[in-house]
């Protein structure tokens, strides 16, 4: 309640100084009128310079007021959700690398209330600080500026991956960044948990099946991919990320994850990731017409964010080793969801 009352703040202090502004020019003007009752005469420089005076003086109470308006914030103790208390040998120590996303955020809210331990490492190329800015301060939580295309050393118990540009126009923006992101960056992470033989879960995607030539994809379907289309870099970094990882499991015995995500929606998505949920959404609310790509009878499955976490920490406290899909198992025209 503290934090939302203070987003005001800003607006408060315009307002105050728009106020302060109005009260100094109605001085301004009475005064120039008991000078000069006719009107005539008037000294437009020395006026213009009395008003810059009179202006500047009321920025400066502006800033004063700020100024104790960022002192009495900082006095008031921040406020967190409840959190469950678990013991040193139930508690776990997660990392969840792009934390700050849309995803992530929502998996450090539910590790956070389970009472584990959580390290958010994100480089911010999509993440946002705001998603995880409730438990900044917290003395389970700690949040790390860091790009996981660099190695990172920190003692942890699992691990969750799910660092990557994940909506088309990030991926596209950046291919050879997305590319090392799921090559070089998972080989970082998979280093990390073979050294501290912490168990790992690496997000995927169904993007790994391309234009697939059957509906639903099970987990055996190969795909039906192109390696050098402009979503290559996603998809194929993908591929590739999920090789790495059973790699290293059958050359380290490791405990590894893999989960293939489908279409997800929620709170924090970005509006303009492309996706088919997002831009019907803003298209609506511009009361835009509605864009269907094709004919419409491309099918897709939608999940709930809260859904996918639930998988996902399921999957990880399994014994299943496998490829999973996280997802919808009814698909739907775009026609449909019209």
């Amino acid at each position: 309640m503290n934090q939302m009352y203070f987003r005001f703040k800003h607006v408060v202090l315009l307002i105050i100084g728009f106020f302060f502004f109005l009260i100094l020019i109605a001085k301004f003007v009475r005064e120039d009128s008991e000078e000069y009752p006719d009107g005539a005469n008037l000294k437009f420089p020395e006026d213009i310079r009395h008003a810059t005076y009179l202006l500047n003086e009321a920025y400066t109470k502006i800033e004063a007021l700020e100024e104790k308006i960022i002192h009495l914030e900082s006095r008031i103790p921040k406020t967190y959700p409840d959190v469950k208390f678990l013991n040193y040998v139930n508690r776990k120590r997660v990392l969840i690398t792009g934390g700050a996303g849309f995803v992530g955020s929502h998996l450090v809210d539910k590790l956070m209330l389970e009472g584990h331990e959580v390290i958010v490492v994100d480089n911010f190329f999509t993440g946002r600080k705001s998603n995880v800015e409730h438990w900044i301060g917290h003395e389970n939580f700690e949040l790390i500026h860091h790009d996981i295309v660099n190695p990172i050393f920190i003692e942890v118990d699992e691990i969750y991956h799910l660092a990557s540009p994940a909506s088309p126009p990030h991926y596209m923006h950046n291919p050879v960044k997305t590319i090392k992101t799921n090559t070089l960056g998972t080989i970082n992470i998979l280093g990390l948990a073979r050294r501290l033989k912490a168990k790992v879960l690496i997000a995927s995607t169904s993007e790994v099946y391309g234009d697939p030539d059957i509906h639903p994809q099970p987990e055996t379907y190969w795909g039906h991919v192109n390696p050098i289309g402009p979503r290559a870099c996603y998809d194929e970094g993908k591929r590739v990320s999920e090789t790495l990882t059973y790699a290293y499991a059958k050359q380290e015995n490791m405990q590894v994850r893999v989960a293939r995500i489908f279409n997800t929606y929620g709170p924090r998505m970005h509006m303009n990731d492309g996706r088919v949920v997002s831009n019907f959404i803003l298209q609506a609310l511009k009361d835009e017409v509605i864009t269907v790509y094709g004919t419409g009878d491309q099918t897709r499955s939608f999940q709930y964010v809260s859904d996918l976490v639930e998988g996902l920490v399921a999957l990880m406290r399994s014994n299943y080793s496998q490829p999973v899909n996280l997802g919808n198992p009814v698909e739907h025209t775009i026609n449909g969801k019209i």
